[in-house]
This record gives C-alpha cells, sequence and structure tokens, in this order.
C-alpha cells in the first residue's frame, strides 16, 4: 500500500488588520473618538506642517523693517527730525496764531536807527523767539516756520515728480531692451552731464511774474532729477527680468503688463522708497539755492533760501538773522539723509544695523 502523503497545508492567506498594521484580533493602541469610534484627526499645524501656528507668528516685512530700524539710533533722530518738520508744516498757522506773530506784521519799534534787532541775540524774547528780521522787523520764528512749509512742499512734489518720470523710463529701458534700452541709457547719459543748474535758472527768470512760483520749482526740480533714479530702476530691472519666476510668468503667457505690475515694481518698491527718501533733501537744497539766487520763490512767501540770502547781507552786525533758517535748513536735509541711510540698511538684509 502506498504511503499516504501528508496533507498538503493550504496556502497562508493574509490576516486582517486593523489600525496601522495591527492584526484584527488585538487590540488597538490608537485612540479613538468615543462616539464614532474613528481615529481623530491629527492636525497639520502640530509638526510644524503649512499649517503650523508658529507660520502665523512669523513677523510681517514691515515689522522686521521696523525692528532693525529701531536699533539705529541715528535713523530715530531723523525719523523725530522728520516728524517735528512735517507737524510744523501741517500746523504752522496754528504754531504762530497761538504766539500772535505772523510773516506781514512789521514791528519797526523794535530796531534801533540803523535798522538792527535792538534786543540782545537779534531780538529775541519770548513774544519773538528767534528774534526779528532787519530792516523790517518781521517775526523770524513765523518766517522759519512757513518757510518749513514751502520747502517741504517743493521737495516732496518735485521728488514725486522725479521718481515717476526716473521710474517709468527706468523700467522701460530695463524691461524691453533693445533699442529702447540703448536710446533711453543715452538719453540718461545726457540728462546727467546736462548743467540743469544753469537751465533752471534761465527758465525761472523768464516765466512770467504771475506764474505759480511753487508750482514752478516743483516741475523744473521735478524735470531736471529724475536720471539718478532712472538709471538705478533700470539696472534692477535688467536683473529681475532674467530671474526664473519672471520667465515662468512669461512662459505661461502673461502679458507684459501683468508681468511688470505683479512682478517687476512689486521688488522695486524698497529700492523706489530708499531713493525717495534721500532724494528730498537735494531738492530741498536746490530750491534754497534757486531762492537764494533770487529766481525762486519771491516775497511774500517765505522761503529759508531767500531768508538766508538777506542774511549774508547783515553778516557783520546780526549774525543770529543767519543762524535759525540756516539750522532749520541743515536739521531737515540731515534728517532726511539718515533716515534714508538707515531705512536701505533695514530694507538690506545683508546689512548689519548698528546701534
Amino acid at each position: 500500500m502506498p504511503p499516504t502523503e501528508p496533507p498538503r497545508p493550504d496556502r497562508a492567506q493574509p490576516e486582517l488588520t486593523g489600525h496601522a498594521g495591527e492584526p484584527s484580533g488585538a487590540p488597538s493602541t490608537h485612540p479613538t473618538t468615543p462616539e464614532t469610534g474613528e481615529l481623530p484627526v491629527r492636525s497639520a499645524s502640530s509638526d510644524g506642517a503649512p499649517g503650523d501656528s508658529r507660520s502665523a507668528r512669523r513677523p510681517l516685512p514691515g515689522t522686521r523693517v521696523w525692528t532693525r530700524l529701531r536699533t539705529d539710533r541715528a535713523a530715530l533722530v531723523g525719523l523725530a527730525l522728520i516728524a517735528l518738520t512735517l507737524l510744523a508744516v501741517v500746523f504752522a498757522d496754528l504754531i504762530t496764531g497761538a504766539l500772535g506773530v505772523d510773516t506781514e506784521t512789521y514791528h519797526t519799534d523794535l530796531l534801533d536807527p540803523y535798522g538792527v534787532p535792538a534786543g540782545p541775540l537779534g531780538g529775541v524774547s519770548l513774544q519773538h523767539p528767534f528774534g526779528v528780521e532787519p530792516q523790517t522787523g518781521r517775526d523770524l520764528f513765523a518766517t522759519v516756520v512757513h518757510g518749513a512749509r514751502i520747502s517741504i512742499v517743493i521737495g516732496l512734489g518735485a521728488t514725486l515728480l522725479s521718481v515717476a518720470i526716473g521710474v517709468a523710463i527706468g523700467i522701460l529701458a530695463g524691461y524691453v531692451g533693445g533699442v529702447a534700452d540703448v536710446l533711453a541709457s543715452r538719453f540718461i547719459d545726457v540728462m546727467l552731464g546736462f548743467p540743469s543748474l544753469i537751465f533752471m535758472i534761465a527758465i525761472s527768470a523768464i516765466v512770467p511774474f504771475d506764474f505759480n512760483r511753487v508750482l514752478l520749482m516743483v516741475l523744473i526740480l521735478g524735470v531736471f532729477g529724475w536720471p539718478s533714479i532712472a538709471r538705478v530702476v533700470r539696472a534692477e530691472t535688467m536683473s529681475l527680468r532674467a530671474r526664473p519666476f519672471v520667465r515662468a510668468s512669461r512662459s505661461l503667457g502673461a502679458s507684459n503688463a501683468h508681468i511688470i505690475g505683479r512682478h517687476i515694481l512689486p521688488n522695486l518698491w524698497a529700492t523706489i522708497i530708499v531713493f525717495s527718501t534721500i532724494s528730498i533733501p537735494g531738492k530741498i537744497g536746490a530750491e534754497a539755492a534757486l531762492s537764494f539766487l533770487g529766481v525762486g520763490v519771491r516775497p511774500p512767501t517765505a522761503s529759508w533760501g531767500r531768508t538766508i540770502s538777506n542774511a549774508v547781507n547783515w553778516i557783520a552786525t546780526d549774525p543770529w538773522y543767519l543762524l535759525f533758517p540756516g539750522a532749520a535748513l541743515f536739521l531737515v536735509t540731515y534728517a532726511f539723509n539718515v533716515f534714508g541711510d538707515g531705512l536701505r540698511d533695514a530694507l538690506d538684509p545683508t546689512t548689519q544695523v548698528g546701534s
């Protein structure tokens, strides 16, 4: 009788598993909700995934800039001086009205027979904190405060105009390239070498007398002040044009206007803001220079440049007349310069901001 063959075991069947590969008969080690018996949904934020709560606490770019900026003491001093100047500009009438002074009243009783302020330090008193002007007796504090309004308005207006022209030409040259870049670059070079001050004086002299001089100063300084920022924006735009995200957007069929508005301009804002801040004192100084030469703002409008020009003639007999408008011009230009430098460092992550 042939030997019987032992029964062949059937092929092992895969064992049903529970949660995470556990045998079906084994007790589950995973917590379940009592009501449904389902595994609780685990929040994606618990392991630092994209929903991590730490990303919600990440500081905004403006907060990071302010954090870096407030460690720069010189920039903070400049910011404080700018804030005080802007307050004086906005509330000039209230400030001078509270002291009971203005730029049109002549206090000839405060002058000696030679037209020089009779009191000490150029006629400084509680009613006239900066003294009075020689020969006219007008309050010098009111002249300086209202002169700040003219200087700031012209400086800001001319800067906005020059930045608008420079950014437009710089983006056109840097993004389009080719013939447009060559023509724009040569035009920028010509304007940089142009004797702009001479033409400013000539244009100011031939414009009709009744033309608004403040508007004229804004137009002249703005039209002649754009080449520097145009060259900077052109170089930045050429660099951005070669970035992968710009090439990807162009390959997806985005229009030039979309690329410039969504990719080029947002990456130029830091450069534009810093350059504008640093350009303002130059425009204020240029307005003062034109007024000093007699082709800027005309009387009776208060102007630091014209006041300094008049004070030069009295430097030997009344030096205090030159001190206050000169100090105001120096402090405002210093404030914008140091604040612009600090803002540039704060926006540049590679720069170590010192205290």
